[in-house]
């Protein structure tokens, strides 16, 4: 059977191989582990590892987690990757250091009004919905620009780059379109603001057309921390 650390090695490892294929260096691909309804003894397995990136979705159980470990393990970055409600930003605002998704107005200003000044600006990628559905979240490529605006205007938020998740498909062709879409918005992005670093795209089952197409930052979840087992 294999551990923790095991398959996390092997994360790196596909993340490593697909950069060398599209000539790129891989200590600038971050990983981000996904530990949502994961115990926090898997995160510190992974933490002991060599981890120290972990994503959460759930806003309580993220919160909770951080919590629990800030004191034995304060180095830990910890990325909020889920949908947030503006009822719950307060809770973000006060223990995340990123927040992914970022699609409204109003969410960018709660998270502004609420960060603690004494802790550091709240860094933030703005989603965008590339593949246009309607199920799912983030704002349309046009909107883009005003967001990132506003969010450069506040003191307590640091704009980083963008974030999606593409459509739900195995088709290379319709993943490859959507993330060069990414990259594009991306760049332009870039032109504008000094601090844009990050590309927070690419999964499992798509990760090495991400990193070609310019992805700085992938999400991975069960391939590490094994099957999520739902209560619902």
């Amino acid at each position: 059977m294999t551990t923790i650390a095991d398959r996390l090695a092997i994360a790196q490892c596909r993340i490593a191989q697909a950069a060398q294929k599209c000539a790129r260096q891989a200590h600038n691909i971050r990983l981000l582990a996904v530990s949502k309804t994961k115990p926090v003894e898997d995160i510190v397995a992974a933490y002991h590892a060599g981890q120290r990136c972990f994503g959460e979705n759930y806003v309580q159980e993220g919160a909770a987690k951080i919590i629990e470990l800030s004191n034995d393990y304060p180095d830990i970055e910890w990325h909020f990757i889920g949908p947030l409600q503006s009822n719950k930003t307060n809770i973000v605002a006060q223990h995340f250091d990123w927040m992914h998704t970022v699609s409204r107005d109003k969410i960018a200003l709660r998270l502004n009004e609420q960060r603690p000044t004494s802790m550091a600006p709240l860094n933030v990628c703005i989603q965008i919905n590339i593949s246009d559905e309607d199920t799912k979240s983030g704002i349309d490529a046009n909107q883009m620009m005003p967001l990132a605006k506003l969010i450069s205007q506040q003191p307590n938020l640091k704009l980083r780059g963008l974030m999606a998740i593409p459509a739900a498909t195995d088709n290379p062709t319709v993943q490859l379109q959507e993330f060069s879409k990414l990259k594009r918005l991306f760049d332009e992005l870039k032109q504008h603001y000094a601090d844009v670093d990050t590309l927070s795209m690419g999964m499992s089952n798509d990760l090495d057309i991400a990193i070609a197409c310019g992805s700085t930052m992938v999400r991975i979840g069960s391939a590490i921390f094994g099957e999520r087992h739902y209560s619902e």
